[in-house]
């Protein structure tokens, strides 16, 4: 009997130990730190403030993360270099910004969770099937435009009729937003000269064939474009034709007559939740892809020193509406 209870106290001894442990092993793991991979397709303003509205997300969620960040620099063989190394290193997750890193990032890595961000259509890039849920180990954020009311508002204080589009004709996220331009332009009855390019160092040349063809020129969340948006601004400036830019973070130092579209920053944030609720024990698979639908997501800027040089005046009822004024060399916010 006394040798009985003996075995008994020894077994619940072992068995406290046991629940001890784990419970300290969970409490030690959610301060634990964790590697993040962040990877980028090209570096520019628009992404390089998506990458730290992730950073700021995950910080403010009380993560204790260290952080790879990683740019591509527009290469495709850069990207599965990139993808092979977060694979290799055994990140916690993997994060791609842009539709081609994402991608490299799906391909290469399925023991683990990837989120892509700012991926203007996921299901035609074979990131997921469906906008309702994930797909297997992949998560993420779309940064879809409203291209139709773009090129409509664009026609009404621009008054164009020929309206010149500039795409990476390799980049699915780029052919896919060629086929809403496409399509509104279709729709407002305005014709549409589009050039393809490969490079960022072809985006001179390219506005420069387009540019006494056209009205004015839209511009879509192309990466590759937006990391050379300087020279379509200098020689559409040069010509006094107006631009319309569909990513605000990559004009506000002015030359963009109208910009509207969503804060990549703030997409930063909502990736960077994504991140932090699979961290938190979320399955990728049941997380719906992220669009930024609030009007608190999304910013409207005029660039009335370029308004001036069109000979374009924005009507009050839209200036009112904006949160951005750029005047006289200078960005207000309202």
């Amino acid at each position: 009997m006394k040798k009985t209870v003996m075995v008994l106290v020894l077994f619940c001894a072992v068995l406290g130990m046991v629940f001890a442990g784990g419970g300290a092993q969970k409490a030690s793991g959610d301060g634990a730190q964790v590697r993040i991979g962040i990877a980028k397709i090209v570096q520019h303003v628009a992404l390089d403030a998506c990458e730290q509205g992730i950073q700021d997300a995950l910080k403010a969620r009380g993560v204790n993360a260290v952080f790879d960040l990683q740019n591509a620099n527009g290469d495709m063989s850069t990207a599965a270099q990139i993808a092979n190394k977060f694979k290799n290193d055994k990140v916690s997750v993997a994060v791609g910004i842009a539709t081609p890193i994402a991608v490299a990032l799906a391909n290469a890595i399925k023991d683990k969770p990837v989120v892509f961000s700012a991926v203007t259509d996921p299901v035609s890039a074979g990131l997921v099937s469906s906008l309702d849920r994930g797909e297997g180990n992949v998560a993420g954020m779309s940064d879809a435009i409203p291209t139709a009311d773009h090129i409509k508002l664009f026609k009404e204080i621009a008054n164009i009729s020929t309206l010149g589009y500039i795409y990476t004709g390799s980049e699915a996220n780029s052919m896919a937003a060629l086929t809403l331009v496409e399509e509104a332009c279709k729709a407002n009855g305005i014709t549409l000269i589009s050039q393809a390019i490969n490079t960022s160092a072809d985006i001179r040349q390219a506005a420069q064939a387009i540019v006494n063809r056209v009205d004015g020129i839209y511009l879509t969340t192309d990466n590759t474009v937006f990391s050379a948006v300087s020279a379509i601004i200098q020689v559409f400036g040069d010509a006094k034709k107006p631009i319309f830019a569909g990513d605000v973070t990559g004009v506000q130092e002015g030359g963009a007559v109208i910009a509207s579209g969503f804060n990549y920053y703030k997409a930063g944030l909502a990736t960077g939740n994504i991140v932090a609720d699979i961290l938190a024990g979320k399955k990728p698979a049941e997380i719906p892809v992220k669009f930024l639908t609030e009007p608190s997501e999304s910013d409207l800027l005029f660039d009335l020193d370029a308004a001036k040089r069109c000979g374009i005046t924005i009507p009050r009822k839209y200036l009112d509406n904006a949160n951005l004024v750029y005047e006289n060399g200078k960005l207000t916010k309202k």
